[in-house]
């Protein structure tokens, strides 16, 4: 699991890709665990606080695209 760090470092794209990658495995391990096939119920929640982390580097970067938008108009202004 990549740390916050490393995660600032993926471009919007592998970002995005990664997000993508990280619910669709999180869909297949909660089938398995409604199934009785899982076998590490550790991993849904290693997995859940992966998402947590790339949602919050994705928001992190619409805060500060939109605060440095909103500096260009007031310099505008």
């Amino acid at each position: 699991m990549p740390a916050a760090k490393e995660i600032r470092e993926y471009d919007q794209g592998e970002l995005e890709s990664r997000i993508e990658e990280s619910r669709k495995e999180l869909f297949n391990l909660r089938f398995q665990a409604a199934t009785g096939r899982l076998d590490n119920s550790a991993r849904v929640g290693i997995v859940k606080r992966e998402i947590a982390r790339l949602l919050t580097v994705q928001r992190e970067r619409e805060i500060a695209e939109a605060e440095a938008l909103e500096a260009r108009r007031s310099e505008e202004k």
